[in-house]
């Protein structure tokens, strides 16, 4: 989905010259103008009668880059919310909210903690006894499960958090996490706006957002406010599909009055849990998780429900999206996929994280055409997790270069507030297997450079070419060549959208 049209686009003709392309000696001169890269020729050769000449004095440009899965909202929020990122114990996550507490807090938001190699568990009286009266919420950073004491229990009507655990899973997280996202609109945009500024300053032009709200009328308000740092594909649902359909919502298609910026996305459905929550759907159990745990994990939409749901998307032309992490969540999503469009998608639908697989379902994605939507700066984060509930199965985690091999097209992605919003991240995660200096976790896994800045560009691919929307990054290295420190922190030098800077350090 390279060739976007060019919305607010810069009319005046502009010349990036001296610019060098990935994997290539010369340096060439670009031309840019209505949106569209014009022409790529030799440096010196091309001038810009009546209109403007930046000197790039031998920066790299490449296509501008997408996060393929973001909650946008969420991820401007993160900031703003108690940091549990590096909490190693349920007492360590109570120690921070006391202190927060204890510093006036009328209220604590949290985010980002990951319990599961904690050698305590999260309990709702562990928060009472430091908090007392003032409501706590904790967010997993896997957005599957929330920690809650008993007065937001109270104050969010959560009678069974209140008493039982004050642990919330999958659905019951997921409303909760909805109310917390219901702010006033001017303050959530101001928040969104800040957040989108600082994608375009990592050479970010678009996003795909999975926001679980109906997200139509929020980036429609957006851009006739003037929100224009990012192109937005926005998710739809089940429960808006009714509400799609009646406005006549389709995949593709863009938004009145957004000036192209803002288009429909997929039909997002989430079938199972995740890894750290200990919910993804797999075939063999969890190690220590008792019958009442669930201990292969959760189904969030059984198959016998899903089918129908992806037939109405299907039918009003919403194409799918479905979340799925555990090795059985996958086989059924491609069951069913495959049921609903026994001919396949062929880049039409996406499973979403992709994180466990059996084998024999890396030729099935490819045989149905269908986009393993993966997010590589997970398998960072999650590694030492997946050793301990995935163990011996770990060689099918996180496979992108088996994906790769089977033809299956890969579409990177952060999932923020997950992972960082940043695409580069997302690729030295996927080049390097390693962060922090370990060892590389499944390094056969690892893709090249050249193959993961093509995952994480829309479709443009890893390299600049005539013809193509105007949607560029200038960067102060070569991609290809970089180590993977610097890969991960790029120096990015400006981003444009169809030829008008959204970002500019030159």
């Amino acid at each position: 989905m390279s060739d976007h049209p060019t919305p607010r686009e810069s009319s005046d003709p502009l010349v990036l010259a001296g610019a060098r392309l990935p994997g290539e000696a010369l340096p060439v001169d670009l031309h840019l103008e209505g949106g569209v890269v014009r022409s790529v020729a030799p440096a010196g050769a091309i001038a810009a009668p009546g209109g403007r000449r930046v000197e790039l004095a031998g920066r790299w440009v490449v296509p501008g880059l997408w996060d393929r899965h973001v909650h946008l909202s969420q991820w401007a929020m993160v900031s703003r919310r108690l940091d549990l990122g590096g909490v190693e114990s349920a007492a360590a996550a109570a120690a921070l909210v006391a202190a927060a507490v204890a510093h006036g807090a009328d209220e604590v938001v949290g985010f980002g903690y990951r319990d599961g190699l904690w050698p305590d568990a999260p309990t709702i009286d562990a928060l009472d006894a430091v908090s007392g009266e003032v409501p706590v919420v904790l967010v997993a950073a896997d957005l599957h499960s929330c920690w809650v004491n008993r007065a937001a229990a109270r104050r969010h009507a959560l009678a069974d958090a209140a008493g039982g655990s004050g642990v919330l899973r999958e659905d019951d997280c997921f409303r909760l996490v909805r109310e917390l996202d219901d702010l006033p609109d001017d303050v959530l945009d101001a928040r969104v706006a800040e957040a989108s500024r600082a994608a375009a300053a990592r050479g970010v032009v678009g996003v795909v957002d999975l926001e679980m709200r109906w997200n139509r009328d929020d980036w429609a308000r957006r851009a006739r406010r003037g929100a224009d740092a990012l192109r937005v594909r926005f998710g739809v649902y089940t429960r808006d599909l009714g509400r799609a359909e009646a406005e006549g919502l389709r995949t593709g298609d863009p938004i009145d009055g957004t000036g192209g910026l803002v288009r429909v996305g997929p039909y997002k459905v989430i079938t199972d849990g995740s890894l750290n929550t200990r919910t993804a759907w797999c075939v063999d159990p969890y190690p220590g998780l008792g019958p009442d745990e669930h201990p292969h994990g959760l189904v969030n939409v059984p198959y016998d429900e899903l089918v129908p749901h992806l037939r109405h998307a299907e039918r009003i032309g919403l194409a799918p999206a479905v979340h799925a992490i555990g090795d059985r969540a996958n086989e059924r999503a491609l069951d069913a996929l495959e049921a609903v469009r026994p001919g396949g998608w062929y880049g039409q639908a996406s499973i979403e994280h992709a994180q466990l697989l059996r084998r024999g379902d890396l030729e099935r994605f490819a045989t149905l055409g269908v986009v393993a939507s993966v997010q590589p700066e997970h398998a960072m984060d999650d590694r030492d997790v997946a050793d301990l509930y995935w163990a011996g199965r770990t060689d099918r985690a996180f496979m992108l270069r088996d994906l790769e091999a089977a033809g299956v097209e890969l579409a990177l992605g952060s999932d923020a507030p997950v992972a960082p919003l940043d695409p580069w991240v997302a690729i030295a995660a996927a080049v390097g297997r390693s962060r922090g200096g370990r060892e590389p976790w499944h390094p056969e896994q690892a893709i090249d450079a050249r193959a993961a800045l093509a995952a994480s560009t829309d479709g443009a691919g890893p390299g600049v070419r005539e013809g193509m929307a105007a949607d560029l990054a200038i960067v102060e290295l070569d991609p290809l060549a970089a180590s993977l420190d610097d890969l991960r922190r790029m120096p990015v030098a400006a981003t444009f959208l169809a030829g008008r800077a959204t970002y500019d350090a030159l």
